[in-house]
């Protein structure tokens, strides 16, 4: 089936082509204004590009100090007494008085308990009376030997006279040899009194340590304070049985506290400047407006494997008794420096990819970066010990796009603005 042949009338006629050139030039338009839009876009960022590259940045500048005094270090502590005893009894029997109780103040040498102890009397006066014996035994013990020495002479003579007359034939040989096994027998009499003589008196030695022994326990019934102090704790009272094994309850303790201990426990990174007679302040919370000054009397020399601390203990004098054992208190020690440090303000730091850095502004006002290695962080300061030698100008608060070598304006401190104080003041 074939279509009909149309009619030329029905042909449209072709487009015009004023709305296409129209259509374009607005294109042409439009494209030519973004690029010039474009361009001033560009041209604006390079000037500000340049204007940034170009400007002089205004930045308050600050000295690095050099640290030389010694560092103050405040740490926690506990006052103790000087000295502290628990007495207990060396003689049994039943306290038949006492002086003192817990908070009174005594002197060395004060009587604070009484004890009877009438067994102990009965066995020292026991102990005198064998003592006397052994002492008469001496006596005899001598009288026999004084007796042996003159039957030895007697033996003696009579030997002598026998056996002259036995060589001229006036007595018998046997009568010779009697009278000279009498002087060898007198001789061994006279031995055996003077070993009884050392025996009595080695006796007498043995029974004075006993005397001796009991007279100090008797002594022993007068309970004494070995130290001034106070008494802190009391464990018995009158008609109490004690007994001299030094075991249970003591029967008082007393603590010295005209002089107190403070302990207090160094950190490592200052245990070694620590040395006796280092100067020391107390405080202590109850007491804000008070401060104590002490010296460093004595430490452990080691360091505790478990903390790496050193047990340092500082003696404070306490004659007006205002401190207490026990107390919580803070010691603040100045303690010498091992090493130099230079001191910065914490807001001189910058912490980048290149690790701790500051700032520094040179003598033709140009700026070089530097890293540091902090030693103490002090909260607003900081101490350095590589990387400062002190007296340099550092940038304060310096921003993150400062460049080496970029030039800057040194800012005037403001008028209160006070100088940078070193932390070891």
């Amino acid at each position: 089936m074939h279509a009909a042949p149309r009619d030329p009338d029905d042909i449209p006629p072709p487009p015009r082509k004023g709305p296409f050139l129209l259509a374009g030039l607005i294109a042409l338009g439009l494209l030519g204004w973004g690029g010039y839009g474009q361009w001033q876009q560009r041209a604006a960022a390079d000037e500000t590009l340049r204007k940034v590259k170009s400007a002089v940045p205004k930045l308050r500048t600050v000295t690095a100090e050099r640290a030389v005094k010694p560092v103050e270090i405040t740490l926690p502590g506990q006052t103790d007494a000087f000295a502290r005893a628990a007495l207990y009894a060396r003689a049994t029997g039943y306290i038949a008085e006492r002086r003192v109780d817990i908070g009174s103040r005594v002197r060395q040498g004060d009587i604070l308990l009484r004890i009877a102890a009438p067994d102990l009397d009965q066995q020292l006066a026991q102990a005198e009376a064998q003592l006397g014996q052994q002492e008469a035994a001496l006596v005899q013990a001598r009288a026999l030997v004084d007796q042996a020495k003159a039957n030895v002479n007697l033996a003696t003579v009579t030997n002598s006279r026998t056996a002259t007359l036995a060589v001229q034939g006036w007595a018998s040989k046997q009568n010779a040899d009697n009278s000279q096994a009498s002087v060898l027998s007198q001789g061994a009499t006279l031995a055996s009194a003077q070993a009884g003589v050392k025996v009595a008196e080695a006796n007498i030695k043995a029974q004075q340590a006993t005397v001796q022994r009991l007279k100090a326990l008797t002594g022993f019934k007068d309970i004494v304070a070995p130290f001034d102090g106070v008494i802190t704790t009391r464990g018995v009272d009158v008609g109490d049985l004690v007994h001299a094994d030094g075991t249970g309850t003591a029967l008082l303790s007393m603590d010295r506290d005209d002089i107190l201990r403070v302990s207090v426990n160094v950190p490592q990174n200052a245990a070694l400047g620590v040395r006796d007679g280092l100067d020391a302040a107390i405080t202590v919370p109850q007491m804000p407006d008070r401060t104590f000054s002490g010296k460093v009397a004595r430490s452990s020399v080691a360091l505790r494997l478990s903390s790496r601390t050193l047990n340092t203990q500082v003696d404070v004098s306490n004659r007006d008794g205002t401190l207490r054992s026990g107390l919580y208190v803070y010691v603040t020690l100045k303690v010498p420096r091992t090493e130099a440090s230079v001191v910065i303000p914490a807001e001189s730091l910058v912490f980048n990819q290149r690790g701790t850095q500051v700032a520094l502004a040179n003598d033709d006002d140009t700026v070089r970066w530097r890293t540091v290695h902090i030693q103490r962080d002090l909260g607003t300061t900081i101490e350095v010990n590589q990387g400062l030698e002190g007296g340099e100008q550092l940038v304060m608060s310096p921003p993150a796009d400062l460049r080496d070598g970029q030039k800057l304006e040194r800012q005037a401190p403001p008028s209160d603005g006070q100088p940078l104080k070193s932390a070891a003041r």
